[in-house]
């Protein structure tokens, strides 16, 4: 389990380093829903 939630805070903290080089808050925020979607999906199969 800690694994799993180390994996997780690494790849938020990359998309948040991501986002400091996007202008756009709209592009930020569907960047966002599209992963949260993903990464259900990809989690619950």
């Amino acid at each position: 389990m800690k694994c799993l939630i180390g994996f997780i805070l690494f790849w938020v903290a990359i998309g948040m380093f991501i986002s400091l080089f996007i202008d756009s808050v709209f592009c930020v925020v569907v960047l966002i829903l599209v992963m949260l979607v993903a990464g259900f999906n990809l989690f619950c199969r």
